[in-house]
């Protein structure tokens, strides 16, 4: 009987295993740390230091760090801080970004919580903001883009392989947005007016992801991005940043190695555990099942 019990116990774990304890077991760290890095070939930059448009070869690199006190009930948060170098013309920090963010730990949706900002200005957050859902769809998602403070839609665009991993890809396509308004000298914007006149920095951009299914974790990444500045006439003036960033060789294997071990423990979660407590289960059942038919000695 005791054997009977122990067998249904472990049938019944089984399941429970399988399609609930995963769910709640698998979900994005609150301890996040990681740092990925990009480069941009022939990219061109408006030079403060300069006042001219220069051209050359940025290297980005991009710092993700989990502030754990702030992780609570079904979100964490995350600090992402990135710094562009021009390592062409020898100008270090041409660019700092904050990004302050929380999302759901278990789909990767953002939380309007916990001040999130982008360089100190609140902002609003909505669809994914790290991380696809655990087990993507080939589907439209919506992805937050921290350049223009909004989130618009990454389309399915195929299947691909990333250094032997399977990988679901999806492109991003943000249309032409006002990002800030400033004042600049209508000389140095070519114009022969005198004195500052009104400009508009306009964003648009092509983000490229590719995405582990199961985890939902981006592996590679590739940003076309197109900045300009237009007077209020709607004339461009001036380039402002235009440059294609793609992660390094070194980051996306990185990133690769780091999927496969959550794989690995997401196989154990899923599949390994469970099936290891149906078989025990089973032979305990079958165990209890013969004994019982065996008489005992008080029966002879």
């Amino acid at each position: 009987m005791v054997l009977l019990a122990a067998g249904a116990f472990f049938i019944v774990l089984a399941p429970l295993i399988k399609f609930q304890a995963a769910g709640s077991l698998i979900q994005a760290p609150a301890d996040q740390y990681g740092i990925t890095y990009l480069r941009a070939e022939n990219a061109q930059y408006f030079s403060l230091q300069d006042l001219k448009v220069l051209t050359g070869t940025l290297d980005i690199t991009v710092t993700t760090r989990g502030d754990v006190k702030e992780a609570k009930d079904d979100h964490v948060v995350w600090d992402q801080f990135t710094a562009v170098n021009d390592v062409t013309n020898a100008r270090p920090g041409i660019s700092f970004t904050e990004f302050r963010s929380a999302f759901n730990k278990y789909d990767g949706v953002g939380v309007n919580c916990c001040g999130a900002n982008v360089d100190e200005e609140p902002v609003q957050l909505e669809g994914q903001i790290y991380l696809f859902p655990f087990g993507v769809e080939k589907k439209t998602y919506k992805v937050f883009n921290s350049t223009t403070h909004k989130a618009f839609d990454a389309t399915f665009a195929g299947e691909d392989t990333i250094n032997g991993l399977s990988v679901y890809k999806f492109v991003q396509k943000v249309p032409p947005t006002v990002i800030d308004t400033l004042s600049a000298p209508a000389s140095v914007l070519g114009m022969t007016e005198t004195g500052d006149v009104q400009v508009d920095r306009v964003y648009d951009g092509v983000n490229t992801y590719w995405v582990e299914p199961t985890t939902g974790a981006p592996v590679k990444q590739e940003q076309q991005r197109h900045e300009v500045l237009k007077t209020k006439d709607g004339v461009e003036r001036q380039p402002a940043f235009i440059a294609t960033a793609v992660m390094t060789p070194k980051s996306v294997a990185d990133l690769v190695g780091t999927v496969k071990d959550n794989l690995s423990q997401i196989t154990l979660i899923r599949t390994t555990i469970p099936l290891v407590s149906l078989i025990v289960g089973i032979a305990l059942v079958l165990g209890g099942i013969l004994l019982l038919r065996v008489p005992s000695s008080r029966d002879v």
